[in-house]
């Protein structure tokens, strides 16, 4: 997933909210300026808050080595660390509602209400605290409790997760299902097979026997007896490709995951020696055939404009190859230069380690971003999101929950979750966020309660992310303000297309998408 920053298309792992926010930077935001109507509801923005379906994204903070232009917060440990690791994600999973409780996080009281949009509990401005958003009280349909939510998507990402010993995925995936329903295309989610492992204690739901289970039939819903029985529609895998072997992928695809998203980056092996990647470029051709024959028909690859040493020419290369293996779904992210990594700091320096002053420039990405929006077109993919594009069918279920602003929890340390309502963030630290866990704990980083300024401006900037773009009208009417006008220089300069109520980026001025958030902000 892209991290959103200033508009532009960035390699991520989790979402990051408004301008200069995320992972790394924490929720702030440069703030717009409108007037609000006196106590404007805004249900309809928020509305999803009672649909009773969620994402769950789970952070797995180790690699093999740091990357170059890496600004994340991961790190290379001993393989000893990732049971006890795994262990305190499960425990974090089995009694999220009461470490959230503790922690005074309001998850439940986001989620408090009915099913669907004609149950919605709409939000509303309170008069004491101007701008801040709270709930109505709920409708018919009772509580949020661990078993009336769906989890329709899962999105295991890093740091390099694929590292992990598939029981250690499998006892991750198993705490999400007996802690929630499930949710698969077609199905009903939340039905336990007969036969299946019966109901834990409440000290043994705490902690996964990490590791404990290797072999096996493990295909949840196709085994006979095997527990908690349906499929969730998308589970995600971020893995490395030299990290694919044939064993490890059955036991993947038995443990339900079934889709897989490549760290490519390159096809050009020069450059992916002074990224600091560890694969090479045949091992991508190794890898995606073993996925293919254990069945995963849902591959994603990334690539990254901008690497040391990429030319007009290797790029061209890395997109003749890529559309030549034709994964289901592509991202293209440019390199965020920042001091939050190796290169971006020896660049912002003026030094030369890392191949600095062999970084393409702004100029050239932004060409390279251009090309790979015309060949990925004619090609067939479809660009839904400024980074991404897919087959018809492929877009990635659990990314547009953070694009549209639907609900989601993050597990693991640095992992951030959203309810509708606020939004926060565990401790980036592993060994600590174990500890606390360990200690009956949850140590929250990062807390914001949303107003409804912050909600908006959620809205444009992940919205206008979309190609679909965003109804100007639907938002007016919601936050009680205006708007329109706001686009008109935009269009008068091409920046963006107008069509009624709609509102969208030009998709030829994506690579310049940042004049569209700075004039917003005026």
């Amino acid at each position: 997933m892209g991290n959103v920053v200033d508009g532009a298309p960035l390699r991520g792992g989790t979402i990051a909210v408004g301008l200069g926010g995320g992972q790394r930077r924490g929720f702030g935001r440069r703030r717009l300026r409108f007037a609000y109507g006196e106590r404007h509801w805004v249900g309809g923005v928020l509305e999803f808050l009672v649909m009773r379906k969620i994402g769950i994204y789970v952070q797995v903070p180790f690699c093999q080595t740091k990357c170059t232009y890496c600004n994340f917060h991961t790190g290379v440990v001993a393989t000893a660390r990732f049971a006890p690791y795994v262990a305190a994600v499960c425990g974090e999973i089995r009694g999220h509602r009461e470490l959230l409780r503790a922690a005074g996080v309001g998850w439940d009281r986001g989620l408090g209400a009915g099913g669907g949009r004609s149950g919605a509990a709409p939000l509303q401005g309170n008069g004491d605290a101007p701008g801040e958003v709270v709930e109505r009280p709920a409708s018919e349909g009772g509580p949020y409790t661990d078993t009336n939510l769906d989890v329709d998507t899962v999105y295991i990402g890093g740091g390099t997760p694929s590292l992990l010993d598939p029981g250690h995925l499998r006892d991750v995936l198993d705490a999400i299902r007996e802690t929630f329903n499930s949710s698969g295309e077609g199905e009903s989610g939340g039905v336990r097979k007969s036969g299946g492992e019966p109901p834990r204690s409440q000290g043994e739901r705490l902690a996964c026997p990490a590791g404990s289970r290797q072999g096996g039939d493990l295909r949840w819903g196709q085994a006979e007896g095997g527990p908690y029985g349906l499929k969730i529609a998308e589970v995600t895998l971020e893995a490395d490709p030299e990290t694919v072997e044939a064993g490890k992928v059955a036991a993947w695809v038995g443990a339900g995951i079934n889709r897989v998203s490549f760290g490519v980056q390159s096809f050009v092996d020069k450059e992916l020696v002074a990224a600091g990647r560890m694969h090479r470029r045949e091992d991508v051709y190794r890898a995606v055939p073993i996925l293919r024959a254990a069945g995963i028909v849902n591959i994603s690859f990334d690539l990254i404009a901008g690497l040391p040493h990429q030319t007009r020419e290797s790029w061209r290369q890395s997109l003749d190859e890529l559309m030549a293996i034709a994964p289901e779904h592509v991202s293209v992210y440019l390199l965020e230069i920042d001091e939050g990594s190796r290169l971006g700091a020896e660049l912002l320096g003026g030094g030369k380690r890392y191949s600095a002053g062999a970084v393409p420039t702004e100029d050239e990405m932004a060409e390279f971003y251009e090309l790979a929006q015309q060949r990925l077109g004619a090609a067939g993919y479809h660009h839904y999101e400024i980074s991404n594009w897919a087959m018809p069918g492929f877009a990635s279920k659990h990314n547009l929950k953070y694009w549209r602003r639907e609900p989601y929890l993050g597990f693991g340390a640095g992992a951030h979750s959203f309810s509708g309502t606020e939004r926060w963030a565990n401790a980036h630290d592993a060994a600590a966020y174990v500890g606390a866990v360990q200690g009956g704990r949850l140590p929250v980083e990062q807390h914001e309660r949303l107003t409804t300024e912050s909600a908006l401006e959620e809205e444009l900037f992940l919205g206008l992310r979309q190609l679909d773009g965003i109804d100007v009208g639907r938002i007016e009417r919601e936050y009680g303000v205006v708007l329109a006008k706001r686009f008109d220089p935009l269009a008068l300069a091409g920046l963006v297309k107008r069509e009624g109520s709609i509102v969208r980026l030009a998709p030829e001025k994506l690579s310049v998408s940042n004049e569209v958030f700075v004039e917003l902000m005026r």
